[in-house]
């Protein structure tokens, strides 16, 4: 039996500190890949398949989401904890819309549009890896069903990109949220670890993507490799002033590396240029070479 889509949630409420410079200066789903943003892009292959009422949950960088509520007409929620825990409480944030919904990564490209107006079940979409990675590997059974999720596995399906939610599923899962929302424990928790604890309790499947359908690009190196136009311009003013402190083009500023403090604070970066490691610190505005 179909199940008709009633909503989407966007996820768009992390820092994405990996993402360094560009995700400090904006936020990374408002990033312009191959002439279309990011959430933008989300937001029209959502409509396209027919969901009209979607749901952008913010935190980081509110403030840059408001012009899609005119320009778009979907509705944002703030997610005020977006700092302090992990991103289930951005499904706190929206577990009174939750029904047969999607949930999306706002960083997330897909190449062609996966949504539709109606799917059989919950399920998580999956690209398949050939050798080892480091990602989240999904197990099923002869139906199709995940009945375990390990980090780190060889020639497996993991897990990259949307996801659906039935009923059925929104419903138990809301029900484990709310109950076990005051423990400590929880608050580093993705909502997927929450699901993993309880998989018994759900049915989910495992949709199959090709490799060359879904994207996600974790820094700026990775984007490149993707979007060219990224090489000679990395639309960084941080990056445009550093290549010219240094007398070098963008192009030749690689390798680049988050730096984060023990809460897991972004304070600036590190990258490399013509066999030199530089840093660079966000609160100081200051570059400097990076001994040996």
């Amino acid at each position: 039996m179909m199940l008709k889509v009633d909503n989407a949630i966007i996820l768009a409420a992390g820092a994405s500190s990996r993402f360094a410079p560009l995700s400090y200066e904006r936020h990374k789903a408002l990033i312009e890949v191959k002439g279309e943003v990011l959430i933008e892009r989300q937001i029209r292959q959502l409509r396209e398949a027919g969901i009209k009422e979607i749901y952008i949950v913010t935190g980081y960088k509110k403030e840059q989401f408001d012009y899609l509520e005119e320009k778009f007409c979907v509705k944002l929620v703030h997610n005020s904890e977006y700092a302090v825990r992990n991103n289930h409480s951005s499904i706190y944030a929206v577990k009174d819309v939750l029904n047969n919904s999607y949930i999306c990564s706002a960083d997330n490209y897909f190449a062609e549009n996966p949504f539709n107006d109606a799917e059989e079940g919950a399920l998580y979409s999956g690209i398949y890896a050939d050798g080892y990675t480091k990602e989240w590997c999904m197990e099923t059974d002869q139906d199709g069903y995940i009945t375990g999720v390990k980090v780190g596995g060889n020639d497996a399906w993991y897990m990259l990109g949307h996801v659906f939610w039935d009923e059925a599923f929104s419903t138990k899962f809301i029900e484990i949220l709310e109950e076990s929302y005051s423990d400590a424990e929880i608050v580093d928790k993705l909502w997927e670890d929450i699901y993993i604890e309880h998989i018994e309790d759900f049915q989910m499947k495992l949709k199959k993507y090709d490799s060359e359908y879904i994207f996600e690009f974790d820094t700026l190196d990775e984007l490149r490799e993707f979007d060219k136009s990224y090489v000679e311009d990395t639309r960084s003013i941080i990056l445009k002033g550093i290549a010219e402190k240094l007398d070098v083009k963008e192009s030749e500023l690689k390798s680049f590396q988050a730096v984060k403090t023990v809460d897991n604070r972004a304070t600036g970066f590190k990258f490399a240029c013509k066999e030199e490691m530089y840093s660079y610190d966000y609160t100081i505005t200051r570059l400097e070479k990076v001994s040996d």
